[in-house]
């Protein structure tokens, strides 16, 4: 399945696009201000110590403290009964070598692991284990021997550390394992060098930016080129390529046009739907997706479409289709944790049966974990997918300011009625010779209009004239009364 990689690049951000037959399949954004810092190697402090929590809070030098969980200390052992408690492993001021496996999101922070990995092209180094292991995705049994026995063959006699052999080897132009060992094992050297006089907290390693990882993740036997728009980030990846995967600059093209790239390729029309809450099928059904704190739903509609043979066809057509594009959109956006997926409910079991499948094969695609679950009781599919970063809308969207993150505001009616009790409220406990109301355009017209005679009988109760003032910066919900 040919693939094309279109990189975007601004001072202040950059933002990748892997194409496949036209249409965007993953989406990837780094801002400079906020690089990400999933993979970075610090030496951190333990700032406090949690036993009942079996957790520890260590400082790594961001704002907020980060996570280290009991499960999460390597060496510590996976049997309860074994395992010791983290109150006899660490203590408070102790300084510690910590990886970081998940992003600060939203009010949690950063979650780390004392277990150290290093990502090469072909290669995870795990430099604490002794064992090759293979990707799961790799799959056939002779196949993971052959590449075990050819890296056994590549490693040096004197080396030390296990190593990952990572899914890109199956579509790896070359295999060459030893420049790869030797890029490792120097990175982890540095590492170690840098921990023993550095004071803590100290950042050891960073992660490659976007644009070099691209290279190094990415590019395969399937990617056909990989188009740049900045000549200078063109520059460092052609040098970065040609020291470390030559074939990939055979792909590498600068695009000098001056149509931007993205709205070349229609990705910025993308960007857009995929903050949408409703995505649209081709047959003319479509999906609702909603996204909360704790969970995102996702729901199915036939829509506008309504088949050509009978009603259980089109609802498993639809079914079918929407199971494409929710494992696309899930790439897109980036939703994890939690996932509820409500197909349109079907009667027959080899319906369920075959839309669970499609289902399964379309998320195979994505690089993230998953878990799916069949239909539940109540018809739902309910899965897991790992969140490591924070979504396409946590990145680029914020709560609205004037409904707070809750998608609907108060009619202009519920808040004449706020504003009537309000005064009602601050008569009794305070004596104004007059009472004056700031508020938006729209409920002043409703207090002139529809409301104007309950304000006048609210004015002839409290005996005290009111007022109004519309005031332009004001939401729909803001409103004031002022005592003259």
């Amino acid at each position: 399945m040919s693939e094309e990689i279109l990189i975007n690049v601004t001072p202040q951000e950059t933002r990748v696009a892997v194409m496949q037959f036209g249409v965007v399949q993953d989406l990837y954004i780094e801002r400079s201000s906020s690089r990400g810092i999933v993979s970075n190697v610090y030496l951190g402090k333990v700032k406090r110590v949690l036993p009942g929590m079996q957790s520890a809070f260590i400082d790594i030098g961001l704002e907020r403290s980060a996570f280290l969980h009991v499960a999460d200390i390597w060496g510590n052992g996976n049997d309860a009964d074994t395992a010791k408690p983290i109150e006899k492993i660490l203590f408070d001021g102790q300084t510690l070598l910590v990886q970081v496996i998940k992003e600060p999101i939203g009010s949690k922070g950063a979650r780390l692991s004392t277990q150290i990995s290093i990502a090469g092209r072909l290669l995870v180094y795990l430099p604490q284990e002794t064992h090759i292991g293979v990707s799961q995705r790799i799959e056939g049994a002779e196949q993971r021997e052959a590449l075990r026995a050819r890296l056994q063959a590549a490693l040096p006699p004197d080396h030390r550390g296990g190593y990952i052999i990572r899914t890109i080897t199956e579509t790896a132009d070359s295999l060459d394992f030893p420049a790869d060992i030797a890029y490792l094992d120097k990175l982890w050297q540095n590492m170690q060098g840098a921990a023993q006089t550095a004071s803590a907290p100290q950042l050891l390693y960073q992660e490659l930016n976007i644009s070099l990882r691209v290279l190094r993740d990415f590019v395969g036997s399937d990617t056909t080129r990989v188009l740049v728009d900045s000549r200078v980030t063109y520059q460092g990846m052609l040098e970065f390529a040609q020291s470390y995967n030559p074939l990939a600059t055979e792909r590498l093209e600068h695009y000098p046009g001056e149509r931007p790239l993205f709205d070349l390729y229609g990705v910025e029309e993308e960007i857009e739907r995929a903050l949408s809450k409703r995505v649209d099928l081709k047959s003319g059904g479509y999906l609702i997706i909603d996204q909360t704190e704790a969970l995102t739903t996702i729901d199915v509609n036939t829509g506008g479409f309504v088949g050509l043979r009978n009603f259980d066809d089109t609802i498993f057509k639809t079914n079918l289709e929407a199971t494409q594009v929710i494992a696309r959109q899930l790439r897109l956006r980036n939703l994890g944790g939690i996932i509820i997926c409500d197909f349109i409910d079907m009667d027959t079991e080899e319906h369920r049966d075959a839309v669970l499948e499609e289902f399964k094969r379309a998320l195979a695609r994505d690089h993230t974990r998953i878990n799916v679950n069949g239909f539940s009781s109540l018809g739902l599919v309910e899965m897991t997918r790992k969140r490591t970063r924070e979504s396409l809308a946590h990145v680029l969207c914020e709560p609205c300011p004037t409904c707070q993150g809750r998608g609907e505001v108060k009619t202009a009616q519920t808040v004449c009625y706020e504003i009537l009790r309000e005064i009602v409220r601050e008569a009794r406990q305070f004596s104004a010779r007059e009472y004056r109301i700031l508020a938006a355009q729209q409920v002043i017209d409703l207090f002139l209009e529809e409301e104007s005679q309950a304000l006048a009988q609210l004015s002839d109760f409290i005996g005290k004239p009111i007022s109004m003032q519309v005031e332009t910066i004001y939401t729909q919900e803001q409103y004031d009364v002022i005592l003259m």
